[in-house]
């Protein structure tokens, strides 16, 4: 079993959720062992949250994009999700649902109403802890799916095969583990589906005429269900998500034998989601000491972390919302089918310049345009709520700990150390001195703008 420690407690929190403040820490570490935080918080079974608006169940209409009501809705949307990514506590639900969102990669801009989106959205809170099978059994037949990937006018006798190919390629199996035909005769099983207002229909005239089709070497007269079960009878399904999931929440070069412990303990308890989460979480491979601090913070992790660390009650989501588009993780609106590759696509010269404007604007109460945001932090307030608050070198080592994962060279510590200080000497600081407020605001600048700060 791993070490019950605040390392890896906090190692844990980082992975799961969108960040975590000092007080989300201390909750954490009350739970005492790794089993009852993650049974009894990380994956409890919570409430579905209310929809943001009456909008979800109003029938798409082109007057609504003409209109603009669309771009207003989608905004509403992706605040709507912050405030629950925001709001999360202990639980990494939220999580599980951005992770479903980039495995199921749908874009905005072709699946064009939110209404579609919400209900895709709706279903990967559903099934977030729960039936990996099912829930690809839904979104075989979800009106954004069906409009994203062209399955919304597929007909069996000239099937359209993006579908089918992404189902095999991307969602499921992987490339290399099915042919060609495979892809054309799923196809044909996977069509007859039609967009009808907020849900989807099955006609039948639209289905492949067969009396039987040969798919990864079964032949049959296969239906969407009997297909994907068919498909989930093959090993390298378990594998392939598996080895997702281990990309995302442990490390970008995944441990391929423990990737088949994982598909096992999926295997054997039916695709269940919760049991396989259990199982990752209490490893001793989730805790090596490599892993830890070895991601980067996607820009989402990095916005709501950032936020939730500061304690701001009320982040600012327009803040957050604009610079997703900056930062090139605008939710709903993947760059492709494949999702965002993440890792070291998240940084580049020009995000790295705009993460830390993010972060300052936490700070300053400014956007990088120079836009007011609310919830500016005030850092003597805050700082007052660590223990050794009026200790400088303790203070230093304290937020240090907090703030990041990786740890800082002595050389970058002695850094952060003097500008805590801005002059005077260790023994004079205080927090309760004239001044003390831009010092602490240059001190946390520099913290969070630190390359470690990326890192989770």
């Amino acid at each position: 079993m791993p070490v019950w420690n605040s390392t890896h407690v906090g190692h844990l929190l980082a992975r799961t959720l969108f960040g975590y403040s000092k007080i989300d820490l201390s909750v954490a570490q009350g739970y005492g062992t790794f089993s009852d935080l993650i049974d009894l918080a990380l994956l409890k079974d919570t409430p579905i949250p209310a929809a943001p608006n009456t909008w979800v169940s109003t029938v798409p209409a082109a007057a609504q994009n003409s209109s603009g009501q669309t771009g207003t809705w989608y905004r509403e949307f992706n605040y709507w999700w912050f405030n629950l990514m925001h709001k999360e506590g202990l639980n990494m639900r939220e999580k599980m649902v951005l992770f479903f969102h980039n495995h199921f990669a749908n874009e905005r801009d072709k699946v064009q109403y939110p209404q579609h989106m919400y209900a895709q959205n709706a279903l990967f809170r559903k099934y977030a802890f729960g039936n990996f099978k099912q829930l690809v059994k839904e979104v075989a037949i979800d009106p954004s799916m069906l409009i994203y990937l062209d399955g919304n006018n597929s007909r069996g006798a000239t099937p359209n095969e993006n579908f089918a190919r992404e189902l095999l390629e991307l969602f499921t199996m992987g490339i290399g583990n099915y042919s060609e035909t495979d892809v054309k005769q799923a196809a044909k099983v996977l069509s007859g589906w039609q967009v009808n207002g907020l849900t989807a229909n099955f006609v039948a005239t639209r289905w492949y005429t067969e009396a039987s089709v040969t798919i990864l070497g079964k032949t049959a007269k296969f239906d969407v269900n009997s297909l994907i079960d068919h498909i989930f009878e093959q090993k390298e399904t378990a594998e392939f998500i598996c080895r997702k999931l281990y990309k995302e929440f442990v490390y970008y070069k995944p441990n391929e034998a423990f990737v088949l412990q994982m598909a096992a303990v999926l295997r054997s308890n039916k695709y269940e989601m919760k049991p396989l989460l259990r199982f990752l979480f209490n490893s001793e491979e989730f805790f090596k000491a490599t892993y830890i601090g070895s991601k980067i913070k996607n820009p989402i992790e990095l916005m709501m972390g950032s936020s939730k660390l500061l304690e701001l009650p009320i982040p600012d989501y327009i803040n957050i919302y604009e610079l997703s588009k900056v930062l090139q993780m605008q939710l709903f609106q993947p760059p492709d089918v494949a999702g965002w590759p993440g890792q070291r696509d998240w940084i580049s010269s020009t995000t790295y310049s705009y993460r830390g404007g993010f972060t300052d604007s936490l700070l300053t109460g400014k956007r990088y345009n120079g836009v007011n945001v609310t919830g500016k932090l005030v850092p003597v307030a805050y700082a007052q709520t660590f223990t050794n608050s009026e200790k400088a070198v303790e203070f230093v080592e304290d937020v240090l700990a907090l703030f990041l994962q990786f740890p800082v060279t002595p050389k970058k510590k002695a850094f952060l150390l003097e500008t805590l200080l801005s002059g005077t000497i260790v023994k004079n600081w205080s927090t309760y001195t004239p001044g003390a407020n831009v010092s602490l605001q240059q001190f946390f600048k520099a913290v969070m703008r630190l390359p470690e700060f990326q890192l989770c």
